[in-house]
């Protein structure tokens, strides 16, 4: 009877210890990242997300395939935010929350904004899509670890991942 008890409140603290590690997403191996603007125009954009390293991986191939709907990032699914209507790459988007999705390819990317932003980021429905556009990636500067969002003030959003920029334009 001893050994259950004791077997039993070993189980309950690992339980603990691990549920507990879990809700701190600092310590995950993608930790989260936030990156916001307010633009020009005046909306506030926020892009709240989870970073991916390259680890000597292929964007493409090993990560992100090319031609497969990515969750961009890591965990939970990225959030995009905008606090006022804004147009991406000349489509019309809605102030609100979204998750923000990508179909990585060689020549061309499609970022996709989905209504359902509140969920784990392999969980996609595309009947969901509020927009998508297509932009083309370019080759970075400098190559990145992990994956980034940096947005400007003028409304340029880029994700800077390994040695990839893929841009495009938020007004």
């Amino acid at each position: 009877m001893k050994k259950l008890f004791v077997l039993t409140l070993i189980a309950g603290l690992f339980t603990t210890l691990t549920s507990s590690a879990q809700d701190d997403k600092s310590k995950r191996v993608s930790p989260p990242a936030i990156a916001k603007e307010t633009l020009a125009s005046g909306a506030a954009v926020t892009i709240d997300y989870s970073q991916p390293s390259v680890k000597g991986r292929k964007i493409g191939a090993d990560i992100a395939p090319y031609g497969k709907v990515w969750r961009t990032g890591a965990n939970e699914a990225t959030v995009f935010e905008t606090s006022k209507d804004v147009k991406v790459e000349g489509k019309a988007l809605a102030a609100g929350k979204y998750g923000l999705y990508t179909i990585p390819g060689e020549k061309e990317w499609t970022i996709i904004f989905n209504k359902t932003w509140k969920q784990w980021g392999t969980d996609y429905t595309e009947a969901d899509d509020a927009i998508r556009v297509a932009v083309k990636p370019g080759k970075a500067a400098s190559a990145t670890e992990k994956m980034t969002f940096k947005i400007e003030k003028s409304g340029k959003v880029s994700l800077l991942w390994g040695n990839v920029v893929v841009p495009f334009t938020v007004k």
